[in-house]
């Protein structure tokens, strides 16, 4: 997620967000003034479940203050301390962890935005996970194969009975098979794993201004659970059975919005750019529906992880951003990935090499024209003006 917005910075959460309704999702708990239902036994002796979060990006830090303040309300049932994995890093001669938990804002990442008390940096992952029931991974793709090394180093480092959720954006291919983070993460640690996907620029979660997420769940148990973790009045969840579609929408639109970010540097107007994200939607749709049998078409078009998502990423997204950079200054991805995201990784560019990468072991390339031009401009030298070509 990006902390890339053009929507006014303001924090206030208004009343009317309490009568919003969606109608939306297959499992997602009533949203009407009655009681919260009681939540799923925790494995713990204490009876509480407790929430741990792997990532302090910015999206990582956003989706932790969420988390930190629900459980606030709810301690009756919850730990009410939430911990966040921290690399640790330098700030103005100060360690990143020192910093977060002395001001409560994580400067680096989220900088202006107030965390909650009971959001506390840990450097040490295993000191993070340590007796949590609910696990969030939030890191940069590139980084979650070292992580699961790191926690099954030592037996036991994951709570019997914990589950998992991945806010993670980006697919495992080897060779012709091609799979999800949460699918990794479940095989893996042996933990069942949900997926958060939506329309969620992280500096506008942060600041309380209303959007909704999609969070696909494998069973009624995790979607009670994690809905308990993350809904709020500005920050709406919607639980849906489909944990592949809720996974490939958020992995695949950043090949999307590459496009879209490409169709802006090359000062092409909103016809063009309108075509591109209902192409973009038709081959991310198609795709997840060939190679992932029980996805849900209505994921794509009608869930937040789905067209929403789509929307707000080719306009506002990271990887918006750096395609447009890439286009007018002809600059590489990686030079702009350093000079403008602060230490953040761009997920549309591996994306992109990990699909053509699969699609060509496939040999289905061409049935996915725009997937295959963003990655040609991306990694083979194709000139940007040729990405509506033939499309």
């Amino acid at each position: 997620m990006s902390t890339a917005s053009t929507a006014p910075s303001s924090p206030i959460v208004h009343a009317m967000f309490d009568d919003l309704a969606i109608d939306s999702g297959f499992t997602t708990p009533d949203r009407s003034s009655s009681p919260s239902p009681a939540l799923p036994a925790s494995p713990l002796a204490s009876g509480l479940h407790k929430v741990a979060v792997i990532g302090s990006g910015s999206w990582g830090t956003a989706l932790a203050k969420i988390a930190a303040e629900n459980v606030a309300k709810r301690t009756s049932e919850f730990d009410p301390e939430v911990r966040m994995w921290v690399r640790e890093k330098q700030v103005n001669g100060k360690k990143l962890t020192e910093v977060i938990n002395k001001t409560h804002m994580n400067s680096r990442y989220l900088p202006d935005v107030e965390l909650p008390e009971n959001l506390v940096a840990v450097p040490k992952l295993a000191d993070v996970v340590k007796d949590a029931t609910l696990i969030v991974f939030v890191t940069p793709h590139q980084f979650l194969h070292t992580v699961i090394s790191d926690l099954k180093r030592v037996p036991g480092t994951i709570t019997p009975g914990a589950r998992a959720v991945t806010a993670i954006k980006g697919v495992e291919v080897v060779g012709t098979e091609i799979s999800t983070f949460a699918s990794l993460i479940e095989s893996q640690l042996s933990t069942p794993c949900s997926a958060l996907s939506g329309a969620n620029i992280a500096l506008e979660v942060a600041l309380g201004q209303f959007c909704e997420t999609t969070i696909g769940c494998p069973s009624g148990v995790d979607a009670t659970l994690w809905h308990a973790v993350f809904d709020a009045h500005s920050f709406r969840v919607s639980t849906v059975e489909d944990v592949n579609g809720v996974s490939l929408g958020g992995a695949l639109k950043n090949i999307v919005a590459l496009a879209a970010g490409m169709v802006d540097g090359l000062r092409l107007g909103g016809n063009t750019k309108a075509a591109i994200l209902r192409i973009g939607l038709s081959e991310m749709t198609e795709f997840t529906l060939e190679f992932f049998p029980g996805a849900q078409r209505q994921t794509f078009s009608n869930e937040s992880a789905g067209i929403a998502d789509l929307i707000t990423t080719c306009y506002g997204g990271r990887n918006r951003k750096c395609a447009e950079e890439m286009v007018k200054t002809g600059h590489s991805f990686d030079v702009i990935e350093k000079r403008l995201l602060n230490g953040q990784k761009l997920q549309g560019t591996a994306t992109a090499q990990e699909v053509n990468a699969f699609l060509s072991a496939r040999d289905a390339v061409s049935k996915y024209p725009l997937f295959e031009k963003v990655y040609r401009i991306a990694f083979e030298g194709m000139p940007p003006a040729e990405l509506v070509k033939g499309l």
